[in-house]
């Protein structure tokens, strides 16, 4: 198996795709955070979005962030 075959498996799991809504969450507070912080950390939180903006590329998030889950 590769790499996207894992991920590919990992979605059909609830609590994977629970695992990626937060990590957008987190994403989304952090931009949020933009708007109030100074030019030092501008760039450490644009280093947070950046790596939450690969974790959700990599797993192909916006093809299933609008699927119900099981338990929703």
């Amino acid at each position: 198996m590769n790499l996207q075959d894992d991920l590919n498996t990992l979605l059909t799991h609830d609590p994977f795709i629970r695992y990626l809504r937060v990590i957008s969450e987190l994403r989304e507070e952090t931009i949020s955070e933009l708007h109030e912080a100074n030019s030092d950390k501008i760039q450490q939180l644009s280093g947070r979005i950046l790596s939450y903006d690969q974790i959700l590329q990599l797993s192909n998030f916006n093809s299933i962030k609008g699927i119900p889950l099981q338990t929703d």
